[in-house]
């Protein structure tokens, strides 16, 4: 009886409250609009002819001569699918590389009783607050033999400490008396780590492709001193090429027609935004449900 009434009660809810929820709702969607209409912009720029945008300034709610020639451009020119391909080695390739680093990592960090694990995490931490600096980060580089290889912007980024910290937050979190039954039934530590802690902290590792995904996808600075062949760049590297040219006597421009580059300069530096962008917009929203869930793994105690 008390459920049943309790379903027909009405919470009363005071003026005040109502214009504290009212001021709250507008001030969100300012925020909303201030965040996605420049995404809105860029994609309806890139899919409107460049002189008549340069002609409306302002706010753009729609295509001004809709037309895909842009997209055409930019996917013409020689360098954009060998970036792609660069770039999606490189992901490929360092992805389970980083992975497993940073599971090997995270689960020494959250052992106990291991010998000298003071010493080796204070050395494994040191990098995280003092860098060797650009220059001799080039000559180790060259000295290895990586230079001008993908292998330059694979092998020195194989692991984050910060992740590897994340990682060992989430693996602490794991029961000890899950580890330590599987130890007495023989299971090994890497076993162990395969079979017992890996699907436990699915939340966390999603988060951890997220995190290195985007880190590599974004990477431009590194292949702009490590790689001197123009087909060995990253698709981020030619597109920002693209978006710095301001004349078809830039050498990523020179394979476009001069007239087509010039009229339709802005859109292709648009579409080239949208190119760069979409492919990490598309893949968040399958990892959204374990980003919160993920980062916040063993905050909380209890």
């Amino acid at each position: 009886m008390k459920s049943k009434e309790l379903k027909g009660t009405k919470i009363k809810v005071s003026k005040k409250d109502r214009v504290i929820d009212a001021i709250i709702v507008v001030v969100m969607l300012l925020i909303l609009i201030a965040t996605v209409y420049p995404m809105y912009y860029v994609c309806v720029a890139s899919v409107s002819n460049s002189n008549a945008v340069a002609a409306n300034p302002g706010k753009l709610l729609w295509p001004i001569d809709f037309s895909l020639y842009a997209y055409k451009l930019a996917f013409e020119h020689p360098l954009i699918m060998t970036g792609y391909k660069n770039t999606l080695i490189i992901l490929f390739v360092s992805l389970p590389l980083n992975l497993l680093m940073t599971l090997l990592a995270g689960y020494f960090m959250a052992a106990e009783n291991m010998k000298f694990k003071k010493i080796i995490v204070a050395f494994l931490m040191l990098p995280m607050y003092f860098n060797g600096g650009l220059i001799p980060g080039y000559l180790n580089i060259r000295d290895l033999g990586l230079y001008n290889s993908l292998w330059a912007l694979i092998l020195p980024g194989a692991l984050s400490i910060f992740n590897a910290i994340i990682c060992r937050t989430a693996i602490q979190s794991i029961p000890s008396s899950l580890v330590e039954s599987a130890k007495i039934d023989g299971a090994t530590d890497f076993i162990v780590l395969i079979k017992i802690i890996m699907p436990l902290i699915k939340a966390t590792m999603a988060v951890l492709v997220l995190y290195y995904g985007v880190a590599h996808w974004n990477n431009w600075f590194n292949a702009s001193i490590y790689i001197k062949d123009d087909v060995l760049m990253p698709v981020q590297n030619v597109l920002r090429s693209i978006l710095l040219a301001n004349d078809t006597s830039n050498s990523l421009a020179s394979g476009m027609n001069g007239d087509d580059f010039n009229e339709y300069a802005n859109a292709i530096k648009y579409a080239a935004i949208v190119i760069s962008t979409l492919p990490i917009v598309c893949v968040y929203p399958f990892l959204q449900k374990y980003f919160v869930k993920g980062t916040m793994v063993g905050a909380v105690k209890g």
